[in-house]
C-alpha cells in the first residue's frame, strides 16, 4: 500500500472530539475517500503455535464484490472473525476505511458501525413470519421499549417492500420463516443484514445446501447487490463463484495468507492453485 492510500494516518484527533484511533467513527459514515472500505495489513493469528494466519494482505475496494476460495484450513473463517471482532490478531492491522480500527473494537460495535456478517447455517426467528423477520432485523439497535411499542412509518413499510422483492420473498411475507426452505431462509437472512444497510456484507458459504434453482437465484441477487454494497463471500461452489466472479476478483487463500488473485480465469489457470485447491 502506498503511504497516501494506508488508513488510520490521515485524521487527527482533537482534545475532546469522539473519532480516536480506538475505531470511533467520526461523524455520520466510512471514511472510504480513498476508494477502498477494507484493509488487512500483515494480519497474523496463532492459536498456540499454529499459524490460521500468516501475515495476510487484503483490501476490498467500494462496491466490489470479492470471492474468497481455498481449501479447507486457509484461514478463511479466520479472516472473517479478525474483521468482524470475534478474533484479535496476533499482529497486524485492520481497517475499516481510513479511520476505523478494527482490532480495537467489539463484535457489537463493528455490526454497528456497518459490518454485516452471514453465517452458513441461516439464523433467522422461525416462529416469527417473513415480515416481523425483518421489521426485528431493521429495530435491533432501538432500545426494547420502542421496538415493543412502536408502529412502522409508511417508509419503514416500503424499505422491507423493497427488501422482500430483492430476495425473491414477495408474497411470502406473512408466512413463518420455519416454514420456508434453506434456500429461502438464507435469503431472508441476507435480507435481514441488509435491512441494518451495511456497507460492507460477508457472507461464509452462502449456497451451501441449496438446490440447482435457489443457487443460481442467489447469484442473481448478489450481481443486483453488486455496487450497492460491498460484499465478501467465501464459497466452495465453483460453478457458483464463476456466475458471480466474471465482473470481479477471486483471492486464493491457502495456509493462512494470500497464494493468488485477480479474475476467476486467471486463478483458474495458475498452477499453484490448481495444485494446491483445484486440482486437475
Amino acid at each position: 500500500m502506498s503511504e497516501v492510500l494506508k488508513p488510520g494516518h490521515q485524521y487527527q484527533a482533537e482534545p475532546g472530539d469522539a473519532a480516536t484511533a480506538y475505531g470511533k467513527v467520526k461523524g455520520e459514515g466510512v471514511d472510504t475517500s480513498h476508494g477502498a472500505i477494507l484493509y488487512l495489513e500483515d494480519i497474523t493469528v496463532s492459536f498456540d503455535g499454529f499459524r490460521a494466519l500468516n501475515k495476510l494482505n487484503l483490501d476490498i475496494s467500494v462496491g466490489e464484490l470479492r470471492c474468497i476460495i481455498g481449501p479447507n484450513g486457509a484461514g478463511k473463517t479466520t479472516m472473517m472473525d479478525v474483521i468482524t471482532g470475534k478474533t484479535r490478531p496476533t499482529s497486524g492491522s485492520a481497517w475499516f476505511g481510513q479511520t476505523i480500527d478494527l482490532t480495537r473494537m467489539t463484535e457489537y460495535d463493528i455490526a454497528h458501525a456497518g459490518i454485516g456478517r452471514k453465517f452458513q447455517r441461516p439464523t433467522v426467528f422461525e416462529q416469527h413470519s417473513v415480515f416481523e423477520n425483518l421489521e426485528l432485523a431493521m429495530k435491533m439497535n432501538k432500545r426494547v421499549r420502542q421496538t415493543l411499542f412502536s408502529r412502522l412509518s409508511s417508509e419503514q413499510k416500503g424499505k422491507i417492500d423493497e427488501i422482500l422483492k430483492l430476495i425473491r420473498l414477495s408474497g411470502q411475507e406473512h408466512r413463518p420463516a420455519g416454514l420456508l426452505s434453506h434456500g429461502q431462509k438464507q435469503w431472508l437472512e441476507i435480507g435481514m443484514l441488509l435491512m441494518q444497510e451495511p456497507q460492507l456484507l460477508l457472507l461464509d458459504e452462502p449456497v451451501a445446501g441449496m438446490s440447482d434453482a435457489e443457487t443460481e437465484r442467489t447469484a442473481e441477487l448478489l450481481n443486483e447487490l453488486r455496487g450497492k454494497h460491498s460484499i465478501m463471500v467465501v464459497e466452495h461452489d465453483m460453478a457458483f463463484v464463476t456466475e458471480i466472479a466474471q465482473q470481479g476478483r477471486v483471492t486464493v487463500l491457502h495456509e493462512g495468507s494470500v497464494l493468488a488473485q485477480g479474475t476467476m480465469q486467471q486463478v483458474q489457470s495458475d498452477e499453484r492453485v490448481i495444485e494446491v485447491y483445484l486440482g486437475r
